[in-house]
C-alpha cells in the first residue's frame, strides 16, 4: 500500500538516483558494481510504485521517500560516480600551520636554586580512610 509521500520529495530522490546511475555511465569514476547498479533500480523502482523505498518506521522518517541507510548509499555511490572521494581518508590531526613557524623560546642556562628545603606533604593513611565523628549531633 502506498504511503502519502510529497511528490516534490519523490521526484527529488528520483531525480538523485537518475544522476547518480547517468555519472556512472558517462564513466568520470570507477565502474559501478553489480550490486550498486541494482540498488539504483530497485529503489527507483520502489520509489515510483510505492512511493518509498522502505516500510520499516524504525529506519527512516515515514515522510521520506528514502530511508537514512538508503540516502547515505546513494550519496557513496554519487560521489563514486562523480570521480570523487576515492579514498577514505578516516581521522587526521589537526596540525596548525603556525606552530611550525615559531622559533622555539630560549633555555636560561643558570636557573636560580632555592635554599629552601621543600615541604612535604603529611604521609596518606593506607586503606580505608577513618570514620570521624563529629560532636553536636542528635541527643537523646
Amino acid at each position: 500500500m502506498p504511503r502519502e509521500i510529497d511528490e516534490r520529495k519523490k521526484r527529488k530522490a528520483l531525480r538523485q538516483l537518475r544522476k547518480a546511475a547517468e555519472l556512472a555511465e558517462a564513466g568520470l569514476g570507477p565502474p559501478l558494481s553489480n550490486w550498486e547498479r541494482a540498488f539504483l533500480e530497485e529503489v527507483e523502482e520502489r520509489i515510483e510504485t510505492y512511493g518509498s523505498a522502505f516500510g520499516d518506521a524504525s529506519k527512516g522518517d515515514l515522510e521520506d521517500p528514502l530511508s537514512v541507510l538508503q540516502k547515505v548509499k546513494l550519496k557513496e555511490i554519487d560521489k563514486k560516480a562523480r570521480g570523487k572521494g576515492l579514498k577514505r581518508s578516516g581521522f587526521k590531526s589537526k596540525r596548525s600551520t603556525k606552530s611550525q613557524n615559531v622559533e622555539p623560546l630560549p633555555v636560561d642556562p643558570v636557573l636560580p636554586t632555592e635554599t629552601a628545603e621543600p615541604t612535604k606533604a603529611p604521609p596518606r593513611p593506607s586503606g580505608r580512610p577513618s570514620f570521624k565523628v563529629i560532636d553536636g549531633g542528635k541527643t537523646d
